[in-house]
């Protein structure tokens, strides 16, 4: 029987981590290795310049270029405050006065002869890095950032929308193929990463972030909520920046599908842990996934049980994790042998899918699916 290794999602109880946190710019490391860490401890700091405001002094004062540096009413170098007069003059021999004002609090960067203006330098930005999961710092890389290593369970996503976050695992639906609803939301949800099933909603989550959830787990989401809730299409870029209020994870993929219940089981035994979720999700070279980690969840009995994908034969349940068929789930029916050409006319093997929900079949590069435990 024809078979082959393909890469799936991790599922593991018990696994190491190790996650680089890097600041965007040279800064200040503010740990040392070996220091324990939680997931909002502050790791690295630095400070970026202010955005550059610019005031035309000539225009507003009604003067020649060359004059306007003897108008300030404060030398370059000062720290002035929004709505401060920073430059004056006087006109129809005295009896008028023009004044320019500081558009922001900041400080007076330059002046120029030659065009007029004024630069103000708006007040440095503080940049924070925190360590994101619970662990200790296993390497430090001195003005740039750390590596925090930690140990537990890790649950990746096949996709993601928002940024970082932690707080504590709550499952709300009772079964894997149960979708979660409003229903499901209580008070004492805020701050939670609330497990759902199969399902939930756009406005679901929009209930969900009004309550202070910091994340929903949940194996499907509508490709046209997904839309709404954005305000725009996704398109092909790295997902992870979004301002949504709140991360959303998909386990398995776009529609109504129940969480695997391999993930529900581990999510389960992992309620009321503290739990770090990303949703960073890349899909095309350089895959990414978004994930769920929940640190110290070791044991002895646990181990090795990490599903990181495995042999592809005939019959095995697989994902699509690329377009144009991506998230959609069904079972290999033919693996040939010989490479295929695609569009692009590169050689690749293949297999062939049939797909779940409607029994339509598909020739699928073998780099494009992922295997499904069970």
């Amino acid at each position: 029987m024809g078979h082959a290794y393909t890469p799936g999602l991790r599922v593991a109880p018990d696994t190491t981590v190790r996650r680089e946190r890097r600041l965007p710019l040279r800064g200040e490391v503010v740990v040392s290795a070996g220091e324990a860490v939680g997931p909002d401890s502050v790791v690295a700091r630095a400070v970026l310049p202010g955005n550059v405001q610019t005031v035309n002094l000539a225009a507003r004062l009604g003067v020649d270029p060359v004059r306007v540096g003897d108008l300030l009413t404060r030398p370059i170098g000062s720290a002035v405050r929004k709505g401060e007069v920073v430059a004056a003059s006087r006109a129809l021999f005295g009896l008028m006065r023009n004044h320019a004002e500081a558009p922001a609090d900041g400080t007076l960067e330059s002046v120029s002869s030659v065009t007029g203006q004024l630069l103000l330098r708006e007040s440095p930005i503080p940049v924070e890095v925190n360590a994101y999961v619970s662990g200790r710092v296993a390497e430090v890389m001195p003005d740039e950032g750390v590596v925090v290593e930690s140990r537990g369970a890790l649950i990746q996503g096949i996709f993601g929308v928002g940024g970082e976050t932690f707080g504590r695992v709550a499952v709300a639906t009772t079964r894997p193929d149960e979708p979660l609803e409003e229903l499901h939301l209580r008070a004492e949800h805020r701050g939670a990463v609330i497990v759902g099933g199969s399902h939930v909603s756009h406005a679901t989550v929009l209930r969900a972030r009004e309550l202070g959830v910091a994340a929903i787990i949940v194996g499907g989401f509508d490709d046209h909520d997904l839309r709404e809730l954005l305000g725009r299409d996704l398109g092909v870029a790295i997902t992870g920046q979004e301002e949504l209020g709140l991360t959303l994870v998909l386990t398995e993929g776009f529609g109504r599908i129940a969480m695997a219940g391999r993930t529900w089981e581990l999510l389960g035994t992992r309620a009321g842990h503290v739990a770090s979720v990303s949703g960073a999700t890349q899909i095309r070279a350089g895959v990414m996934r978004p994930e769920l980690f929940v640190p110290h969840a070791t044991s002895g009995a646990e181990r090795g049980g990490e599903d990181q994908g495995g042999s592809l034969e005939l019959g095995s349940a697989v994902r699509v994790i690329r377009e144009p068929w991506f998230g959609r789930l069904g079972r290999v029916v033919e693996l040939p042998a010989e490479l295929r050409a695609l569009e692009t006319e590169a050689l690749v093997r293949v297999l062939v899918v049939e797909f779940g929900d409607d029994a339509t079949r598909a020739t699928v590069p073998r780099a494009n699916v992922e295997r499904l435990a069970g």
